[in-house]
């Protein structure tokens, strides 16, 4: 595997200012503290779970990890590199709320077949659940994960399929405070 290189060339950087919302300064600064993290230019999953960790000491965040891991591991290499791992980044950080809702629809498309069942819904919010511990107070019709998605699903689920599409995701989403709060959690940080 080996060292990656030390620097972004001229082209990588142009490439990364065309694709995310950092400048060259900044790409140049997270590069070289991705590399100090990662000498080898990958991340790996348990690596990511180990950084998820130090965020929710008080809870389980392996799960959620695992499932942020998946959406961030674009080419489904089994690690991140620093071009997933900033393109990523800009989006959560700096993206648009459509940009938001088309990386938060992938995090929870688990078998990315386009649509959202309930159990890929379910599995995500109990990985949440799990990762924030009892360190929230929740209101009594999302007191379980399970209360929580029938929630989601009663509010987004027009047509009563038991799935979720796209655009039912995006307009339910965009309705409830609640994940629309989520989805700017990160703006301002980076």
């Amino acid at each position: 595997m080996g060292k990656a290189q030390s620097k972004l060339t001229h082209d990588q950087l142009q490439e990364l200012q065309r694709s995310t919302y950092f400048d060259k300064r900044e790409l140049q600064q997270w590069y070289k503290d991705f590399l100090r993290d990662c000498p080898s230019g990958q991340l790996t999953k348990p690596e990511f779970q180990k950084i998820y960790k130090q965020f929710f000491p008080f809870g389980d965040p392996s799960s959620f990890s695992e499932y942020v891991f998946n959406v961030f591991d674009n080419d489904k290499s089994g690690f991140i590199d620093f071009k997933e791992f900033i393109c990523a980044l800009s989006i959560t950080a700096r993206g648009s709320v459509e940009e938001k809702l088309l990386w938060s629809f992938q995090l929870y498309d688990l078998n990315n077949d386009g649509k959202i069942s309930y159990q890929e819904m379910l599995s995500i919010v109990e990985a949440i659940y799990k990762m924030v511990g009892s360190m929230m107070k929740l209101p009594e019709d999302e007191a379980t994960p399970q209360k929580r998605v029938d929630k989601i699903f009663r509010a987004m689920d027009k047509d009563s399929d038991g799935e979720l599409t796209l655009e039912e995701f995006k307009e339910g989403s965009k309705l409830d405070p609640t994940i629309i709060s989520a989805l700017n959690i990160y703006d301002g940080l980076v």
